[in-house]
């Protein structure tokens, strides 16, 4: 490992114009609000209707998408399920309307008041829509009233002809807002299941391998259920990684979970011998692994228009813009909140290090940690690399960016979310003996971390005295999971990222402003 950093020194790096741009002038409030301005490029570039008009295109009579032309002829139907779809929804109704049949979408309880009262009418349907809007799932978890727009979507799916041709709009949310359990298992006891899975802190995509395993329409039921019409998923991705198969639980891929798959996760977690009959009834049914059909193929295109990495790329633009130099770690951060902490906190370290060179067993701690947080050893090399380039060339002040969706273990019945308690676990790495100035900000991309109204929160290194001076206990909040209740109290809760409900959702991100450090 210490070949590949040595080797990776020797790389010639482009040389920005800004380069010569000090930081030290400039003040801590100064970062947090760059740091703000960069969140919110990222959010604005994945709004439905912008990724929409990315991803599907009109020509007359002609429909555009991935590469493909399809025939309008009064032949469309559209569904859809996710935090987003909403908005995705309007956008596809202004484009392809003149040739829409029916639609109907599920999403997330109250999103209609909602938007309406944050002022963004363009992701509303106009009265005269022919798509259903229905909500539930309300806090995202499976309810009734989720499960009657699941029906609801499926009795239409069910409908189509070959001449038909269906656009499916998924994003973030979507398994909790299309819950059709397969029988005799009752919702309840779906949804009972992987609640018990998300408190153990099971991964999204161990998640979403359950909730295949234990629906009617995920893992390509919904497809399989419109063939033989013609079926184009538009995907705005909250999925490290991307993977067709488990964003919203895959209900446009066909991808047969085998029972053996789903014990393993719930043994993992110590959960099988609790399990109710009817669960254990459904698990034990054999399913018959065969060959996906040709014509199955066929009639599927799934599209990704939305993701993680296009919103840190933008985020990495607006960074650029102002004044910042930008390195993108990685798309993919995932694992305990605690671990990711701390990387974050050996990032600040190694980039802000005094003098000119910190010491090796920072960069060794980094490579070894990174793996186990999600971030590829390349990643690390490439970004220590990047950051060591600055400190010696004087670059200023460096942005870094990441994302993805970070785990929390509940150990208690606090009000929070991963990125408040990541921001509130960071700020406990900043406060060691030695305070560089960093500043880190996790936000959710919905606008909505966990069930609070906030998005995340903003931290540094002087948020533990700022604690401790207004009377509030950071190790008892943590225990508790009460990240939110804490940064709420806290200087009348000025770290709190309140965005409101932003109408998309890819995942989280992360901006760490590391100023030039004194040479």
């Amino acid at each position: 490992m210490a070949q590949i950093l040595a080797l990776s020194r020797s790389l010639h790096l482009w040389r920005p114009p800004w380069m010569g741009i000090a930081s030290h002038s400039r003040s801590m409030s100064s970062l947090e609000k760059r740091a703000r301005a960069v969140f919110s490029a990222a959010v604005e570039s994945v709004q439905p209707d912008i990724v929409v008009r990315r991803g599907l295109k009109r020509d007359g009579n002609k429909l555009l998408v991935g590469g493909q032309s399809f025939t309008l002829s009064n032949n469309l139907y559209v569904v859809g399920f996710g935090k987003a779809v909403l908005g995705m929804a309007a956008e596809t109704e202004r484009i392809v309307g003149d040739h829409l049949v029916k639609g109907a979408v599920s999403v997330p309880q109250g999103i209609q008041n909602t938007l309406q009262n944050h002022g963004k009418q363009r992701m509303l349907l106009k009265n005269s829509s022919k798509i259903t809007v229905m909500e539930g799932a309300k806090h995202n978890l499976p309810d009734a009233n989720a499960q009657r727009s699941a029906e609801c979507i499926q009795e239409l799916t069910s409908s189509l002809t070959e001449k038909d041709l269906l656009l499916v709009l998924i994003s973030g949310g979507g398994s909790a807002l299309l819950p059709a359990p397969a029988p005799p298992m009752s919702l309840q006891e779906k949804q009972d299941v992987t609640r018990c899975l998300a408190a153990a802190g099971a991964t999204i995509q161990e998640l979403n391998t359950v909730r295949r395993g234990l629906s009617l329409l995920k893992g390509g039921g919904l497809a399989q259920r419109a063939y033989p019409a013609q079926v184009v998923a538009l995907i705005l991705s909250d999925v490290i990684g991307d993977p067709l198969d488990l964003i919203a639980s895959g209900p446009t891929v066909r991808s047969e979970t085998r029972p053996e798959e789903v014990w393993a996760i719930l043994d993992r977690y110590k959960l099988s011998d609790s399990l109710p009959s009817s669960v254990k009834d459904v698990l034990s049914k054999t399913v018959q692994v065969q060959e996906q059909p040709q014509e199955f193929k066929d009639h599927v295109l799934n599209i990704v228009i939305g993701s993680n990495t296009i919103a840190l790329e933008c985020a990495s633009r607006r960074a650029s813009e102002l004044g910042l130099r930008p390195v993108i770690l990685s798309p993919a951060v995932c694992g305990d909140v605690r671990s990711v902490a701390r990387l974050y906190g050996l990032l600040s370290r190694f980039a802000c290090y005094p003098g000119r060179e910190p010491p090796p067993e920072l960069a060794a701690q980094i490579l070894q940690l990174g793996p186990e947080v999600g971030v590829e050893s390349w990643d690390l090399c490439r970004t220590l690399t990047v950051l060591e380039k600055e400190r010696n060339e004087g670059w200023g002040a460096t942005c870094l960016l990441a994302g993805g969706e970070p785990t929390v273990q509940l150990t208690g019945k606090g009000r929070g979310g991963r990125n408040q308690e990541l921001a509130l676990q960071v700020g406990l790495e900043f406060s060691g003996a030695v305070r560089n100035g960093a500043v880190f900000l996790s936000g959710g991309t919905d606008g909505q971390d966990g069930p609070t109204d906030a998005a995340g929160a903003v931290t540094d290194g002087e948020l533990m005295d700022e604690a401790k001076s207004q009377g509030l206990d950071v190790e008892s909040t943590l225990t508790n999971n009460d990240s939110f209740t804490f940064f709420s109290q806290l200087s009348e809760g000025r770290r709190l990222l309140m965005p409101g409900l932003t109408g998309t959702n890819v995942m989280d991100v992360h901006v760490m402003m590391l100023p030039s450090p004194a040479l």
